[in-house]
């Protein structure tokens, strides 16, 4: 896609001191058209025998003398018409003519003859020019600013004029730079729900002649990430047609009525250039439920979403224009904002599976130079969970982790070192540890990997580590499941849990329970976290059975958990989420001691090498 400037925002805007001339030009002209008696007076310069022609006839009746050029200014009356004079004195008859003018008792003489000037051109002359000349500086400044300042004021100041406008980035179709669907990996049923749309834009006929109308509003919801905007730039590019991008918080402006004008500045540009998309990231800034707790019932946000909602009614569907918007937090829009007929089709656009990792992981490796020994479906099944932008940044930690190593491409090892590098933090290799507390790391880092082995249903062991990562961790065992899983049994979330709770069993077994170490608090919190979970929303207790005891909100932002229920009942469930951790670390110490030899041998072998692999794990593990 190529961006072109707004039709709004980008033509030549006229310097404001081109405006104050033009005023002063009208003022001028008016003085000179029609208050003609109010101009100055005319002095008119005469030859000295003229001048002594007037003296002798007694026309004049007041004389000066011009210090600066030496010459004289009189003046004569005709009636009540006062005319202006001004001649030369001839040399040496300076006196003669004194005394003359000295007997002459119709004759006055003045320091100084002041002329009558008009009052309009006084005050344009005393006000109105010093405040152009000012401008006219203010206006060079401004521009030697601007460009010291690379182009653009802090602030805005120089969209202070702009009031109004929606500010939208406008796109048009450019094949070299497109975003496709072909450039989107890993969302391919929202990829399906929005080619729709595309093959309206193309032939509307076909729809049109059904009787089918083309959505007014699609709604893209989804975490963080996942490629919500980039899905958004591609229906525009597969389709040929403008796409206006612009974010909601764009909207939300300091004075009342500021982000409505927005509103319909933006779909009065859509209808002009339909058929068109319009595309409005993040919302929920403006869409909002009303009334949900705001101190003012009218407010500038309220006012914002009243016009949408009002310009999504009144726009034509068959125009071609359509909007698109996205958010991950759906949950706080405005019902009146997701009912049929304004945003008709709700697209989920959730994390890749892991067909969907390893394809978004071969789209970014097309941008950097990939070593022939890459897997990308090992990677993929090692970040469960990951986002495409997670994705993205794995790959780029891995691309800069080749070029400190010296290498031209990425190697599988720096593809692996990145996920870890994203999930635990890089390694902190000046970290000093005493060689108790490594002792005391292995041992709890062995007990994980031990107990997750020894249990039917637990994902293998393929790394363990004790080296220091700068997330604070002084190491860590990774689990990897051979495929997908997007259900867990009640056995195995009872085995993770024990699986959680091996470290701490492994200190106790080892050092003794007055020595247990505080290195097992991020173990703690997941399995609490787990135990309560199981009980309050999956229904895998006998007390409670199939009651849900916790509501979660906003499920794409790490989703926030509260529990509905009494005082009392929450006690219960306190006291059953004590029991189902309690009843798993029993499980974990009893694997613990059935292995011990095992669980010395492996943390001897983890302490002298630092990190093991899972087959390196396994192969001491099944030995005689």
């Amino acid at each position: 896609m190529q961006e072109v400037k707004d039709n709004h925002t980008s033509s030549p805007k006229k310097p404001m001191i081109v405006y104050y001339l033009l005023a002063l030009v009208v003022i001028m002209l008016l003085n000179a058209l029609f208050f003609p008696s109010m101009t100055s007076k005319r002095v008119t310069e005469v030859s000295y025998d003229k001048f002594l022609s007037m003296l002798n006839s007694g026309k004049i009746t007041e004389v000066a003398l011009e210090q600066s050029d030496g010459q004289l200014v009189f003046t004569t009356k005709d009636g009540n018409t006062l005319s202006y004079y001004k001649t030369g004195i001839w040399p040496g008859d300076g006196q003669r003519l004194l005394n003359q003018l000295r007997a002459d008792p119709k004759v006055h003489f003045s320091a100084k003859i002041p002329t009558q000037t008009n009052p309009l051109l006084n005050f344009v002359l005393t006000w109105i020019l010093p405040f152009v000349i000012f401008l006219l500086i203010g206006e060079l400044l401004s521009k030697w600013m601007l460009k010291r300042m690379g182009g653009q004021f802090p602030g805005g100041l120089e969209n202070a004029m702009s009031f109004g406008k929606s500010g939208a980035k406008v796109y048009v179709e450019d094949a070299q730079t497109g975003v496709i669907f072909a450039d989107v990996a890993g969302q391919d049923e929202a990829k399906e729900s929005l080619k729709e749309v595309v093959d309206f834009l193309h032939v509307p006929a076909k729809y049109a002649d059904i009787g089918a109308k083309l959505p007014k509003g699609v709604l893209l919801v989804g975490p963080p990430g996942t490629g919500k905007t980039l899905l958004a730039k591609a229906v525009a590019g597969e389709a040929g047609v403008p796409f206006f991008s612009i974010s909601g918080s764009e909207f939300v402006e300091m004075f009342v009525g500021m982000g409505a004008a927005k509103i319909r500045d933006l779909f009065k540009q859509a209808n002009e250039k339909a058929p068109c998309i319009v595309f409005i990231d993040e919302i929920d800034t403006i869409g909002k439920k009303r009334g949900d707790g705001g101190l003012a019932g009218n407010d500038e946000r309220e006012q914002t979403l009243n016009q949408l909602l009002a310009e999504m009614d009144g726009f034509d569907a068959r125009k071609g224009v359509v909007l698109l918007a996205a958010t991950n937090r759906p949950d706080s829009l405005d019902p009146a904002l997701l009912r049929p007929g304004r945003f008709d089709r709700r697209v989920r656009v959730d994390l890749p599976d892991l067909k969907g990792r390893e394809d978004i992981l071969k789209v970014h490796a097309k941008e950097v130079k990939v070593g022939p020994d890459t897997d990308f479906n090992a990677i993929a099944r090692a970040t469960v969970g990951a986002s495409g932008a997670d994705l993205a940044n794995i790959l780029n930690e891995a691309a800069l982790r080749a070029v400190r190593m010296g290498r031209k491409s990425i190697t599988q090892d720096d593809l692996e070192e990145s996920v870890e590098t994203v999930i635990a933090g890089a390694q902190r290799k000046s970290a000093v540890i005493s060689e108790e507390e490594k002792k005391i790391v292995a041992y709890h880092e062995t007990g994980h990997a031990l107990v997750a082995a020894k249990q039917t249903n637990s994902a293998p062991v393929t790394k363990i580590t004790i080296i220091p990562r700068t997330s604070g961790a002084l190491g860590y065992t990774m689990q990897v499941d051979e495929g997908e899983r997007n259900l867990m049994s009640l056995s195995e979330l009872k085995n993770k849990i024990a699986t959680l709770t091996g470290g701490r069993a492994a200190e106790e077994l080892i050092f003794g329970g007055e020595n247990i170490t505080t290195g097992a608090s991020n173990d703690i919190e997941q399995a609490t976290k787990l135990a309560r979970a199981m009980i309050t929303r999956y229904g895998m207790s006998s007390e409670f059975g199939m009651v849900a005891l916790e509501t979660v909100q906003n499920q794409y932002l790490g989703g926030d958990a509260s529990l509905a229920c009494s005082a009392e009942t929450a006690a219960k469930v306190d006291e059953k989420v004590v029991a189902f951790v309690k009843e798993s670390h029993e499980k974990a110490l009893g694997i613990l001691r059935d292995n011990e030899a095992k669980l010395h041998e492996l943390a001897k072998y983890l302490l002298e090498k630092e990190t093991i692999t899972g087959e390196e794990f396994m192969k001491i593990l099944n030995r005689p």
